[in-house]
């Protein structure tokens, strides 16, 4: 679906927008219609949820230009209509993160308690990671305890080694490359 071209809005726009030219609508619904809907799809999961944030931004838009009367900058209805438009969808992201909280005092599943074949595992895991670490350089062992044991911040790994967060960013690459490769062997 190809963009309209970019329309340039105006004061009278704006005016005929409010007093509810059929034209001016069905041109404004059009016009922000397709904006609205590349925008909203590449952001919501379902096609009913992107009809919906796009008609939410189309009644807030004109409800508010009509209790106003005018647009303090006509020039700038898309950004205003992008705005709403924003504000709609933090609002869908909210409905959908709410969930009910459980008590704190509420008894949660009990946890199965780890029988013995799982402890094994563990611990024969553990004893594969300690190979594969002692077998490591001891400049990426040093590394890989600096940023996970001790959490140093990169910029103290920086200067350490002297080297910038790029080049840090390669050398840790390499090391967990080269841990990954003692691992799994």
């Amino acid at each position: 679906m190809p963009l309209r071209p970019r329309f340039s809005f105006d004061g009278d726009y704006v005016r005929r927008l409010v007093a509810g030219d059929p034209d001016t609508e069905r041109h404004f619904t059009d016009y922000f219609g397709e904006l609205l809907t590349l925008k909203l799809r590449s952001r919501l999961r379902s096609a009913a949820q992107v009809e919906d944030a796009r008609q939410e931004t189309f009644v807030r838009v004109l409800a508010t230009l009509k209790q106003k009367r005018a647009l303090a900058t006509p020039e700038s209805l898309g950004a205003f209509v992008n705005g709403v438009c924003n504000n709609v969808l933090l609002e869908t992201y909210r409905g959908a993160a709410r969930h009910d909280q459980l008590d704190e005092a509420a008894d949660g599943p009990e946890a199965p308690a780890p029988d013995a074949e799982w402890r094994v595992l563990q611990g024969e895991e553990r004893s594969k990671v300690r190979a594969a670490m002692a077998d490591m350089p001891a400049k990426d062992r040093e590394l890989r305890r600096w940023l996970f044991v001790e959490d140093r911040s990169k910029d103290d790994v920086c200067r350490e080694l002297n080297v910038d967060r790029d080049y840090l960013r390669v050398l840790f690459h390499r090391a967990k490359q080269r841990f990954r490769e003692r691992f799994t062997a």
